[in-house]
């Protein structure tokens, strides 16, 4: 069956492995973490990598082919992991080459200030949407008549007699006297399919 390591990519492995992990596993664990630690404790050198000002550095693009591959998130299961506490020195020591160059103070000031400029950027978009939903909201307000369409109004048809000899009143629009019947909102009678005409 093998390892879940010598697969074609690494993935972590599940909790019930460690048990049955052979020792030619465990060198092989061992020896990737030892890899992975001597790569990034290669020093810079930066005539050798005279790049552009704000260009990744070559360390840089190590930690972001880690990410890539997912390595950073197997170093993760490694650290957290009760199971795999034998690998917490590695681990250890990995994590803080990756976090070499990087003084405390700027990593968080990085965050902190990345985080506030977008969150500002944010805040001033939502605004700027906002008052131009408000702004069609009050062309839409005066566009608008001030009655609804449906109301049509109460009408006496003088001429029309009702029931009682009383005028006929209309509750419908002015364009619907046209079409008026005194059936007019009366279901019409059914007829039996046996009944109708042919």
């Amino acid at each position: 069956v093998g390892s879940p390591w010598d697969r074609g990519t690494l993935t972590a492995p599940s909790p019930q492995d460690w048990e049955q992990r052979q020792e030619e596993d465990t060198l092989l664990i061992e020896r990737i973490l030892l890899l992975l630690r001597n790569v990034l404790h290669v020093p810079p050198d930066p005539a050798e990598e005279q790049g552009v000002d704000g260009d990744a550095s070559v360390h840089d693009r190590v930690l972001w082919a880690l990410h890539i591959s997912g390595m950073d998130d197997l170093l993760k299961f490694l650290a957290s992991a009760q199971t795999e506490q034998q690998w917490a020195l590695h681990v250890l020591e990995i994590i803080s080459l990756m976090f070499r160059d990087q003084s405390p103070e700027e990593l968080a000031a990085l965050g902190q200030g990345q985080a506030a400029t977008e969150h500002g950027e944010d805040t001033r978009e939502l605004e700027a949407l906002r008052q131009r939903e408000l702004a069609e909201k009050r062309a839409r307000a005066i566009q608008r008549p001030s009655r609804h369409s449906r109301f049509g109004g109460s009408y006496v048809l003088q001429g029309l007699k009702a029931i009682g000899d009383r005028d006929v009143i209309f509750h419908k629009g002015l364009h619907n006297l046209k079409s008026y019947s005194h059936d007019l909102g009366k279901e019409p009678r059914r007829v039996p399919r046996r009944r109708q005409a042919a």
